[in-house]
């Protein structure tokens, strides 16, 4: 199963995380806006655990060859054809560009038609309506909040709102998928 593949889209690509990316992991990260929602504010800390991860399979976004932000696999449960697309960020001058869509996109497309999945979920802080209208925007079904469902950000309560794509769903969400990425840029 490689949950690591370098996948190459119209607008940016994705390409596994390495230490050859840190530095412009640094300066893609430096906009503090980034910062609000995730699980940490200190940028060292999020690249040392990346670089780290066993559990996690990140990827850097790439656009015009620069990074630009993060997304990552996660909670991999193959027995079960689950898996989890979170840890995204990206420097806010790619918002509204199409950026994050078509990451999505081709995480969802590689979960779906390489690796079998049945399931792929998100999550995102309950207060987060900037990530919470994008994963409906997928579209990706709304399942819930979890309350107290981490401690975030120097011992934060994070309530969590779950999302997810199921394999029936893909037809349709991929569609609107390409409908959106070919309207970008």
């Amino acid at each position: 199963m490689n949950l690591r593949p370098r996948l190459e889209g119209r607008l940016i690509t994705l390409e596994p995380l390495e230490e050859r990316h840190v530095e412009g992991l640094r300066a893609a990260a430096a906009d503090e806006r980034i910062w609000s929602w995730m699980i940490t504010t200190d940028v060292e800390e999020w690249i040392r655990r990346a670089l780290a991860a066993t559990d996690m399979y990140h990827f850097v976004v790439l656009q015009d060859g620069a990074v630009v932000g993060s997304t990552s696999y996660l909670n991999v449960v193959p027995e079960h054809g689950r898996i989890e697309i979170g840890n995204t960020w990206n420097n806010p001058s790619t918002w509204g560009t199409g950026a994050n869509t078509e990451a999505k996109y081709l995480l969802l497309r590689h979960a779906f038609e390489e690796l079998g999945m049945r399931r792929v979920e998100f999550k995102t802080d309950a207060k987060n309506e900037r990530a919470r209208a994008a994963l409906a925007a997928l579209p990706s079904e709304f399942e819930g909040v979890h309350r107290k469902h981490m401690i975030v950000r120097e011992g934060q309560r994070r309530d969590s709102a779950w999302y997810a794509v199921i394999d029936d769903d893909w037809p349709e969400v991929k569609a609107a998928l390409e409908r959106r990425i070919a309207a970008a840029g």
